[in-house]
């Protein structure tokens, strides 16, 4: 007998079925009792009586029940979408063996695409473009280099800069310090904060000599401050009430109002991967939300749901990066850095102004 549990995941598919949702395939299939044929949930064929369909987690677990598959959609090959984000993953694993930078045109020829179709898909899977993937990858590499206690100049060079000169042209701007500065934990760096309080609760920013670089939101300014000091153990932290207020100002008003568009300067720092799943979650339009998995495969990777939910879990910055946007397959809310219930009330105000 089916649980609670299992009806309303039955009730999500069945709806992606009748709406002929792209983004569930490859997460379910449904087989039809009366035609012996399973489909994939996009299926364009005539859509079947609900209670003559059953659903499969795969095409394998449907052909040993006894069916089909579809010719029209041919639910046991891969999707046209997932064929797509297939050749981009593929890309990305050619990025990361590679020890030198490759070119556009070297790319697009080892996953047989034109430079511009690729350039173009990259984009809208990853959320960068490969130049930006790569530079990214780079920036990574050096990071885990310089934590292991590297020299500066063999982190450089291991990390794939081709250069002294690109390295410090890129790598300081990258970094949100100069590699040094990396290496001894953020020593000597200034940040500057605020702690306040808005329709949220109690919040922080933080701000470096790049952009803001932190946006915290708890219940008490003793805990925020901890936290900040946490997240930059060697920086010398400053409180500075007036410094930047009109810029606190301009912050807290986005929390509030997050259907404005936010144009201060922001310093993220992150990991390749993580900086991926920050720039897809900026992509999310207030007022919506995305799976987990559906963030995975906008990135290329859908395989990596649980590194998808640790880079949301290691985002610092609070509403500037939507990661309150991000739910479970089911629609249900998930964890949240600072909260459940403040999620809720995030999202609810999205809504809200959306509908004005």
């Amino acid at each position: 007998m089916k649980t609670i549990n299992d009806i309303a995941a039955d009730n999500c598919r069945w709806q992606a079925v009748e709406t002929r949702n792209s983004r569930a395939d490859g997460e379910f299939v449904f087989a039809v009792k009366t035609t012996g044929i399973f489909c994939r949930p996009s299926c364009t064929a005539r859509r079947p009586l609900r209670k003559n369909v059953l659903f499969f987690a795969d095409p394998d677990a449907a052909m040993r029940a006894g069916f089909r598959p579809c010719k029209r959609c041919q639910p046991d090959k891969l999707a046209p979408e997932q064929q797509r984000v297939e050749r981009i993953t593929r890309a990305c694993r050619i990025i990361e063996e590679s020890a030198q930078p490759l070119t556009l045109a070297a790319l697009s020829a080892r996953v047989a695409m034109s430079p511009f179709h690729f350039h173009r898909l990259f984009k809208s899977v990853t959320g960068l473009t490969p130049n930006a993937w790569q530079k990214a990858l780079r920036t990574q590499r050096l990071r885990d280099q310089l934590a292991q206690g590297e020299p500066v100049t063999r982190a450089a060079y291991d990390a794939g800069y081709q250069s002294g000169s690109q390295f410090y042209q890129q790598a300081d701007a990258a970094l949100g310090m100069t590699a040094r500065q990396y290496r001894q934990g953020g020593e000597r760096v200034a940040i500057r904060f605020v702690v306040g309080t808005c329709q949220l609760g109690e919040f922080l920013v933080a701000e470096s000599e790049r952009g803001i670089c932190a946006v915290l939101l708890g219940n008490t300014s003793e805990k925020l401050i901890a936290e900040l000091e946490t997240l930059f153990p060697n920086a010398k932290l400053v409180s500075d009430d007036d410094g930047f207020a009109e810029r606190v100002a301009r912050v807290v008003s986005f929390m509030e109002h997050p259907a404005r568009q936010f144009e201060l300067p922001l310093d993220i720092q992150g990991t390749a991967f993580q900086q991926q799943v920050w720039q897809a979650l900026r992509a999310i339009p207030p007022g919506e939300t995305a799976s987990y998995q559906e963030i995975a495969v906008r990135i290329g990777k859908p395989a990596a749901v649980r590194a998808v939910a640790g880079a949301c879990a290691a985002n610092r910055l609070a509403v500037l990066v939507p990661c309150h946007r991000v739910v479970r397959n089911d629609g249900a809310l998930s964890g949240y850095r600072w909260g459940v219930e403040r999620k809720q009330q995030l999202l609810n105000i999205e809504a809200g102004q959306r509908k004005e």
